[in-house]
């Protein structure tokens, strides 16, 4: 607060003329701050130090001097600014930026990307968005279940090359014969962020929390019991068999924080900071397995204009630029692909739409002009007849004379080109004689929808991370959508279904065995993929290690600086303000 309260006494000073010179005594001057005449020439002598004005004293009590300004407010806000970024002080500037916090974003713009910040390497990334709070479960944001996954772990995790899982908190796991039972070993030398000593039954304790969660209760829905068989031992007692049991556990969602302290975790970053203008994540100095190579990363809230309609977050960040969006051009995109992920329609037979109907709505998308003529940015999507490599749609013929209904209602979510896509259909089969009712929800899955009762088409956004096969099993099991979507005892079949599905031991039999229950929903337009995301990252010179992840971010633990030379090695230590 003494940048702010020292700011504020020169915007005081400054204001009664604007910044023209001023004949004015003490006293006076002491009333405008509210404070002493004692202090008042306290504070215009180490304003006359730093150069901001200039004060010119009449020896005499009552007498007026003379009060030369020689910085603006905003200019002066600007260097407060600049200095305490270069100290890392990241709370005195955003209590400078409430002054102006429309001018945020530009000030911010030469401290995004790499810096070296008191010797330490440190990572700012502009945001346009603030981020959603870290909760338990499952979360909706790209953004958010990134984060989760650096600050947090799992008993098991995805290895970044094969996307199988691997040990974690938990350095091996033993299966039964009968796969009724699992044993995880916990590593001994495992440390909270907040420096104490990982005990089994912390572990044990925060598993029991989120198998109480109704959606964890589904993933989960197999176990029968956890029990802490050894003071470095988890085990696992199954109802049935479930051999997706390890990537449920490396999955986010389930990956542990202390059972009193939700935020602290034992992940690669612990978080220091998590407001809506700033998230800072440092090092854990006591992780347990690759040490991070960068000291701190931050995320700056820079947020923009919106389309007030669809929300503040109803933009899609595909693209990320490490340091000043503005100046992409420039910057150095170091990754890029496609995302696995897709957006996707799904059709609810039954008193509406028929097979044949469905399918020709189907058809009406992926053999018209509708997807490849969608009005968004160039390079954002690209048009989609998988659900995963080789999952194709199926193909059908003579739907051309099929009638649909006179009415429709289609219920969407984020992202922003879902908005685009449901009017462009809207518009399309008005000419068919169809009226499509466009139901939109903000948010960027269908928690707390209640529009989805009367739906007859959805639309939304299904994000994949790693494992892309387990991901959709997730998916249909976990997912508050397809209830929705199927009748009951369809619904039911599904999940007896993913039941039988999960007993089989070998992972190619699972997938093929997963593969022909989509391609099931797909045969019988229940579901069809729309289109996939073009991911971008961008960073500037000097940022390295950067590579896009299947989550389509980066992981920070692998990104590094190079330290500063020559000139550059004394930036980051200005002069204190007096």
């Amino acid at each position: 607060m003494r940048l702010l309260n020292r700011l504020k006494q020169y915007q005081r000073l400054w204001q009664p003329s604007a910044g023209e010179p001023q004949s004015v005594t003490v006293g006076e001057l002491a009333e405008r701050c509210f404070c002493s005449e004692r202090h008042i020439r306290t504070l215009l002598r180490q304003a006359q130090e730093a150069g901001w004005l200039t004060w010119e004293a009449q020896s005499g009590r009552g007498k007026r001097g003379k009060l030369q300004f020689l910085v603006t407010p905003e200019s002066l806000r600007n260097t407060m600014m600049e200095q305490a970024l270069e100290k890392g002080q990241q709370l005195n500037v955003l209590e400078l930026a409430q002054l102006a916090p429309g001018e945020l974003r530009t000030m911010l713009q030469p401290f995004m990307g790499g810096q070296w910040q008191n010797d330490t390497p440190t990572l700012r990334i502009p945001y346009y968005r603030p981020l959603d709070p870290l909760h338990p479960g499952f979360l909706p944001g790209r953004a958010e279940q990134h984060l989760a996954g650096q600050i947090f772990s799992g008993l098991t995790r995805f290895d970044n090359a094969s996307q199988r899982p691997c040990g974690d908190l938990a350095h091996h796991w033993d299966i039964s014969a009968d796969g009724m039972r699992w044993d995880f070993y916990i590593r001994s030398t495992l440390h909270w962020h907040n420096g104490d000593t990982v005990e089994t039954a912390q572990l044990h304790a925060r598993l029991l929390m989120l198998l109480d969660l109704p959606a964890l209760n589904k993933l989960f829905i197999s176990v029968k019991r956890i029990e802490v068989t050894h003071l470095q031992c988890l085990t696992f007692i199954l109802h049935r068999p479930d051999y997706w049991l390890a990537h449920r556990l490396a999955s986010y969602c389930s990956h542990l924080a202390h059972p009193h302290q939700p935020l602290s975790g034992t992940g690669p970053f612990r978080l220091t900071l998590f407001t809506p203008e700033l998230v800072r994540l440092e090092s854990h100095d006591n992780y347990h397995l690759c040490h991070p190579l960068l000291k701190a990363i931050e995320y700056w809230i820079t947020p923009q204009l919106f389309d007030q309609d669809l929300g503040t977050s109803c933009r899609h960040p595909v693209q990320i630029a490490i340091g000043n969006p503005e100046e992409l051009a420039s910057l150095s995109q170091v990754s890029s692909g496609i995302s696995l992920g897709f957006c996707y329609l799904t059709l609810k037979k039954g008193s509406k739409l028929s097979l044949q109907q469905a399918r020709r709505l189907v058809d009406i998308i992926h053999h018209t002009s509708l997807l490849q003529t969608l009005p968004v940015d160039e390079n954002l999507i690209t048009p989609s007849n998988a659900l995963l490599p080789g999952w194709v749609m199926p193909k059908w013929k003579g739907l051309e004379s099929v009638e649909l209904p006179k009415k429709l209602t289609l219920v969407y979510h984020l992202p922003v080109e879902l908005h685009t896509m449901a009017e462009q259909l809207q518009q399309y089969l008005a000419t068919l004689g169809c009226e499509l009712t466009l139901i939109f929800h903000n948010a960027k899955n269908w928690d707390n929808c209640p529009s989805l009762a009367k739906a007859d088409l959805m639309m939304g956004d299904r994000l994949i991370g790693e494992a892309p096969e387990y991901t959709l099993e997730q998916w249909l099991r976990c997912d508050q959508l397809w209830p929705h979507v199927l009748d009951a005892p369809a619904f039911a079949h599904l999940q007896a279904t993913l039941d039988a599905l999960q007993t089989q031991p070998g992972e190619d039999d699972r997938y093929t065995a997963l593969q022909q229950v989509f391609t099931s929903l797909m045969n019988d337009a229940t579901l069809t993929p729309l289109f996939n995301y073009h991911y971008r990252i961008s960073a500037p010179p000097g940022v390295n290690g950067v590579q896009l992840n299947p989550r389509g971010w980066f992981e920070f633990e692998k990104a590094w600086l190079p330290p500063p030379r020559g000139e550059e090695a004394g930036r980051g230590h200005p002069q204190a303000l007096p």
